[in-house]
């Protein structure tokens, strides 16, 4: 039985704290305050996945994990680390690395489409009130049911003209539409587009398989999104990162447990998630992670604080590292206490005490047994990495990033035809006198909701039927494997 080595124990006898491989798919936990360790942990266990084969992916908030790309050595605290320990013989090596970044800077430009996204999503991202979400699930609807493809922002800015200037003719099929809240939702779009989310939106985009991939020597691919940027809107990367969950779960085959995790994901800085999010969006978000350890996915949240996840999520986290936590003030003590409370007690052990006397590099651990049963909680001082701890120079950064086999599928962005274009063409010809066949006073009330809609559909079905018919099947296709966040929306 494989056991990716972590730690150290200072609770039983120098023992090694070892994770099993077969048990990483049932999720896990890193938490503690800023500076007691979380990021080298994050560092070693991702080396230790990937050396075990299994890929990796992990956002980059601060801009110390591009390391693991490189072999560390020179560093004294490692050293001292090292001696402490007695690990001899000790190994530096850097692993099979690929970076990845929304603007395309610092790694491989990293695309969804507007359609990929869904209303549910996207909504959480424009920070758009109940009224407004479902103003964008309509729109959502008419282009489905008219075949458009919403690629990118401008298709979406399209629609919203569209269903704002014919509101009263569609609110008969679909639903009282505000125009309004249309506007309300292209301020929002403006305002995202300002703040670099306009770069997110788009094609290629970003191939699920190709986050699961392994190098020659079988070892896995450790995927590192550069959020250093990214951060700074939290809700562009809590959305981000919640959309890659909901693509896993979508495209990967149900798998039970097996000997191995198909992926690791980490979703570092985890309370974004889940701040501010509507019931139904937090309903979604505990289902996913339910649901897709038997897809042989672990996802590990990173936390400061174990209490800032769902206590509902929280339950089915059951690889634990737990790092310092503060407690200068009444609110701190009772989080330290709730943090205790949580993990599997050991005679040996007072968590609670030990949780806020814990230095840099020392952890509580508890992992799974091999029957799914979690160990009573050990002190235990983490293993150092075996690659660079700190950011890569700049030189070798774009060297790694040139020399990636997935440059040459992601660099360049496409723009086919999509809402945009033919809305576009319609108007123009609009303009143009080319379409003349308005309703009369007689046949307005017949004719207000289908002929708009069926010039809509003749003209996609001239313009972009092969481009759609790809599309469509995929809908179908996901339909089947029953996706929990977008239903049927591609």
């Amino acid at each position: 039985m494989d056991i990716l080595a972590v730690a150290r124990s200072s609770t039983s006898s120098d023992r090694t704290c070892g994770l099993l491989l077969q048990m990483a798919n049932r999720h896990g936990l890193i938490a503690g305050a800023t500076g007691t360790g979380k990021t080298v942990t994050l560092q070693v266990l991702a080396e230790q996945f990937s050396r075990a084969g299994v890929p990796v992916f992990m956002a980059d908030i601060k801009g110390d994990l591009s390391g693991l790309a490189v072999p560390g050595g020179g560093n004294p605290k490692v050293a001292a680390r090292l001696d402490e320990l007695g690990l001899v013989n000790f190994e530096y090596y850097g692993n099979p690395t690929v970076f990845w970044d929304i603007a395309g800077k610092k790694g491989h430009p990293v695309r969804a489409t507007v359609s990929d996204m869904g209303p549910l999503l996207l909504a959480r991202m424009l920070c758009l009130n109940p009224v407004q979400t479902g103003i964008l699930t309509i729109l959502f609807r008419i282009a489905d049911d008219h075949g458009l493809l919403l690629l990118d922002l401008k298709d979406l800015h399209a629609m919203l003209t569209y269903v704002s200037e014919n509101a009263r003719t569609l609110s008969a099929k679909y639903g009282h539409i505000s125009t309004a809240s249309t506007g309300a939702i292209q301020r929002s779009l403006l305002q995202l587009a300002q703040e670099g989310g306009d770069l997110l939106f788009g094609e290629p985009m970003l191939a699920i398989a190709d986050l699961m991939k392994t190098d020659q020597n079988g070892r896995g691919m450790i995927n590192i999104l550069s959020a250093e940027s990214l951060y700074r809107t939290p809700r562009i990367y809590a959305t981000l990162l919640l959309w890659l969950l909901s693509e896993l779960f979508e495209h990967l085959p149900e798998t039970g447990d097996t000997e191995r995790p198909k992926l690791i994901f980490f979703f570092d800085e985890a309370h974004l998630l889940f701040s501010n999010a509507p019931r139904v969006l937090l309903e979604k978000i505990e289902q996913v992670v339910r649901l897709i350890r038997s897809k042989g996915v672990g996802v590990y949240f990173v936390s400061q604080n174990p209490m800032d996840i769902p206590e509902t999520v929280l339950d089915q986290l059951g690889n634990r590292i737990q790092h310092a936590l503060r407690a200068f003030t009444e609110k701190n003590r009772k989080a330290v206490k709730s943090a205790a409370q949580t993990f599997h007690t050991n005679p040996a052990v007072d968590v609670e005490t030990a949780i806020t006397q814990l230095g840099t590099g020392e952890a509580l651990i508890s992992f799974l047994d091999e029957k799914g049963r979690p160990d009573p909680v050990e002190i235990a001082r983490i293993y150092p990495p075996h690659s660079l701890i700190g950011p890569l120079r700049a030189d070798s950064y774009q060297i790694i990033i040139r020399n990636s086999p997935l440059g040459s599928t992601y660099e360049a962005s496409i723009d086919r035809q999509s809402a945009y274009e033919i809305l576009q063409a319609r108007v123009q010809k609009s303009e143009k006198g080319l379409i003349t066949d308005r309703p009369t006073k007689d046949t307005a009330i017949s004719q207000q909701t289908e002929r708009p809609l069926q010039s809509l559909i003749e003209t996609f079905a001239k313009q972009a039927a092969r481009a759609v018919g790809n599309e469509i099947s995929r809908r179908i296709i996901r339909g089947i494997l029953g996706s929990i966040f977008s239903g049927g929306r591609r």
